[in-house]
């Protein structure tokens, strides 16, 4: 009777969704937005049409994409996901000139300040690296081996960086860690000396940035929680620094009316030459122009002051257009004074966004979605994120049950 109560509940898990992912050139120069499987970008100093070049013939990616970037120096791209698919991509011609396959799913990419090695961590908690050294944009597609660099142990890891000097490989997981490794001279070696641990968080780290100072050229890391906090750090010596309550700051939230449990930070982004950091608040409803909109992802460029946001989800079950995807940009961002806004930020008309209504057109497919499922959407991202973070505890007998049904066995040849 157990087992059949088990199996019963496991049938009706929630839909695993992914939501909506953006990434913006570091020079502005092409805007990449994930939604499911479809990998959309824009090129905005071309005629705006960008045709993904892969030579296996086949879709880009299998199945939902979980991890967007662009390399610092604006050459690579790197989109990888559930489909255990790791692509690396040319950000002139948008070529795949590298593909790697993944033991398991895909859930953080993160690419060196040189661009000559690409890191990638799986929902196992093992982050692996990939060495590009003699591949450019020119050739077709090749693949590589991922070695091992370092793990978490048995722990998703949700975020992974660069310090901004190289030295250091910083990752976070869902068991409330942040761990920042010595990045070694010889990453396929592995990576074996611990610089220091970042210990503060009471729930799973969702996120982590660098901001920059001019007497702290190296950077401090600043991480985003499901506690409700962002936190700032020394890595260095894992010193906590500050602590910043996303829910005193943005007010009382409230999510369909309640305000139980935490406001999740899902995404931070630094506003470029400041110490601005903007923060995706999981319960926060932005009313932008009459519309509610709940950013799944941040991002920006090195050389603009515009922060470009996206809401969407995708396996939205229960509607006819279960993917879907909705971009907003604000600009006001003062470059030239750090620590202050260059007037209040203002939400750009659609037609005034760099590229237009040609790139809405791009990045949300011409389909035009009601208020309503956006917010649907919203709820799935919440539910799948609590499904997929926050530890379960489970009965001895629902282990074992889980155990026996587990479909991530390899496979004998």
């Amino acid at each position: 009777m157990e087992d059949n109560q088990i199996e019963e509940g496991e049938k009706h898990r929630d839909v695993e969704v992914a939501p909506a992912l953006i990434s913006v050139h570091p020079s502005q120069n092409s805007v990449a937005v994930a939604v499911g499987s479809d990998l959309r970008v824009h090129d905005l100093l071309g005629d705006g049409v960008v045709s993904l070049l892969d030579n296996s013939g086949a879709p880009s990616h299998k199945d939902s994409i979980r991890a967007i970037r662009y390399g610092a120096n604006g050459k690579l791209f790197v989109s990888a996901g559930d489909d255990k698919v790791v692509k690396i991509w040319s950000a002139e011609s948008w070529q795949c000139i590298c593909t790697v396959s993944s033991e398991k799913r895909v859930s953080a990419v993160a690419i060196s300040n040189d661009g000559q090695h690409v890191c990638f961590a799986d929902k196992f908690g093992v982050v692996w690296v990939v060495d590009l050294h003699g591949i450019d944009g020119s050739q077709a597609s090749v693949n590589k081996k991922a070695a091992p660099l370092l793990a978490h142990y048995c722990s998703i890891i949700t975020s992974l960086e660069f310090s901004p000097d190289g030295q250091y490989v910083v990752s976070a997981d869902r068991d409330f860690k942040i761990r920042v490794t010595i990045f070694p001279k010889k990453p396929l070696d592995g990576a074996h000396e611990i610089q220091s641990f970042c210990l503060g968080h009471t729930e799973f780290v969702s996120c982590l940035v660098f901001v920059i100072t001019l007497d702290y050229p190296q950077g401090f890391l600043v991480s985003g929680s499901g506690d409700s906090t962002v936190r700032l750090w020394d890595i260095t010596s894992g010193s906590l620094l500050d602590t910043c309550e996303v829910d005193a700051k943005a007010g009382h939230l409230e999510s369909n009316g309640s305000d139980e449990g935490y406001s999740t930070v899902t995404g931070l982004c630094v506003v470029p030459d400041s110490t601005l950091i903007a923060a995706a608040i999981q319960r926060q409803v932005v009313s932008i122009k009459g519309e509610n909109f709940i950013p799944t992802s941040l991002a920006n460029s090195s050389s603009t002051g515009l922060l470009w946001m996206v809401t969407g989800v995708s396996n939205l079950p229960g509607f006819d257009f279960p993917s879907v995807s909705r971009v907003k940009v604000i600009s006001g961002f003062n470059k030239s004074s750090p620590d202050c806004l260059e007037h209040e930020p203002l939400v750009l008309e659609d037609s005034d966004i760099p590229g237009g209504m040609k790139l809405l057109e791009k990045l949300q497919g011409s389909v035009k979605v009601e208020e309503k499922v956006f917010s649907a959407a919203a709820e799935a991202v919440k539910t799948a994120m609590c499904n997929l973070l926050i530890k379960k505890q489970y009965s001895s007998d629902k282990r074992e049950y889980r155990k026996r049904t587990r479909n991530d066995k390899k496979i004998k040849q």
